[in-house]
């Protein structure tokens, strides 16, 4: 929703906002462009009667602001559809879908457009450090859109990504999530179909061979080309070398080398996707691998925050048991003989509910220390990762946490912290304890 502010923003729209507990990067975002974000939900914002209130989906009923707009009768939309209506319209949409990689993937995708010299609008779920920005308005043809399965809006239970109707898609993966929304896979699975329905015979469908959700959504009925990632047949990946690189083939012939300097095997697929999808609107492959040559990655994905007497702070969105154990793996890649002490807030919906928590103790096995924040949970982690040992400490003040982190601590550590929310501000309050020894 902040994305969609900031296009209508730039469109000339006056805009305004209103969250609970915003936090860096989006509201910093805001500020910048000017929107004017007010704390809470409050029924006497009826008072800045709006053309139009976007409704995003944390707004349920019994909200009172949804509730005085409901009772006044003012005029509301979903943001996923208001984009659609206003932005999307006869545009070139390319859309990144999938439970892991959407963020990482759309900015690849965005900035290989860029690079080519196609200025992309772009609504993306995290901010670029090649852009600066989450969302951009342009005059060009193509726009690239994260494309969320999460649901649209209270009133509209479709997942996000089917207001979209692109005519290039790329699908990263599939695992079960959304645990508030969907009951299990099969749900999940039937709103991809849903998405790959709206995808023209002119189109194309770049996707994750190996994923065998994908492989039963594609059963399911195609009708738009279908190029695949990760295997042979299709787009696939070297081994990095040393420094990272690999080679970039399609169809067995090698296209180029990738000077990367991402680390993981996730982003070495979300690449190939990337120029997969790039070379569908016209970009040679060849000058997308040149561009992610100097792609400089998204705001907290594997970010660092800060190093402070020898021990370096991450900052990564990793919240699914799948990107936890890939995040850490792809930190020992790049800190290869570094310990990797990683600190845990479980904050999405489905974590909070329980939901996966027996699969956490073994998305952690590779970190050396564990550091998990239990409070505000329906569970017991103490219990959950018991089978840690004294390798995971569970802590539910996080005073208590950052100085346990701080006490063990020691030059040339990696601190891998992973939540989906702010974490109450941890890196900084880690880089502030490490500084003061």
């Amino acid at each position: 929703m902040g994305g969609i502010a900031a296009i209508a923003k730039q469109s000339g729209f006056r805009v305004t906002g209103c969250d609970a507990n915003v936090y860096p990067p989006m509201s910093e975002q805001l500020a910048a462009l000017g929107v004017e974000l007010i704390e809470g939900y409050g029924a006497e914002q009826l008072r800045l009667a709006p053309d139009l209130w976007l409704v995003g989906n944390v707004v349920t009923r019994g909200n009172p602001l949804m509730e005085a707009i409901l009772e006044r009768g003012a005029r509301f939309q979903s943001g996923p559809q208001w984009l659609a209506d206003q932005v999307l319209s006869g545009k070139w949409v390319l859309a990144v879908a999938g439970t892991h990689g959407k963020t990482s993937t759309a900015a690849m995708l965005a900035w290989i457009l860029e690079q080519a010299g196609r200025t992309p609008g772009f609504l993306i779920g995290g901010i670029p450090f090649d852009f600066a920005v989450s969302a951009r308005q342009s005059g060009s043809d193509l726009f690239v859109v994260e494309a969320d399965e999460y649901d649209t809006a209270f009133f509209d239970k479709r997942s996000k990504f089917v207001h979209y109707h692109p005519k290039t898609a790329i699908l990263t993966n599939l695992e079960f999530d959304h645990a508030d929304i969907f009951g299990d896979l099969a749900e999940i699975e039937r709103q991809f179909h849903h998405l790959v329905r709206t995808v023209p015979r002119s189109g194309r469908i770049i996707w994750n061979g190996r994923d065998e959700a994908l492989k039963r959504v594609l059963a399911q009925g195609c009708w738009t080309p279908l190029e695949e990632f990760g295997c042979p047949t299709g787009w696939q990946a070297g081994a990095p070398d040393g420094d990272g690189q690999f080679e970039v083939a399609w169809q067995g012939r090698a296209l180029g080398r990738l000077k990367w300097g991402l680390a993981g095997e996730y982003n070495r697929q979300n690449a190939l996707a990337a120029i997969g999808a790039a070379r569908h609107a016209g970009v040679p492959p060849e000058a997308a691998i040149a561009a992610l040559g100097r792609f400089g990655g998204v705001r907290r994905r594997m970010e660092l925050k800060g190093t402070v007497r020898g021990v370096s702070v991450y900052d990564d969105f990793a919240h699914h048991p799948t990107a936890i154990r890939e995040s850490i793996a792809a930190l020992r890649q790049r800190s290869p003989g570094a310990r990797i002490l990683a600190v845990f807030e479980p904050r999405s919906n489905t974590l909070k509910r329980g939901v996966m928590k027996e699969a956490l103790p073994g998305s952690f096995a590779a970190a050396d220390l564990v550091y998990v924040y239990g409070a505000g949970l329906a569970w017991d982690a103490a219990a959950v990762f018991a089978p840690l040992g004294a390798r995971a400490r569970c802590e539910r003040d996080l005073r208590a946490l950052v100085a346990a982190i701080g006490a063990a601590a020691r030059p040339r550590d990696q601190v891998l912290v992973m939540s989906n929310g702010g974490f109450g501000g941890i890196h900084q309050k880690l880089l502030a304890a490490l500084a003061h020894g």
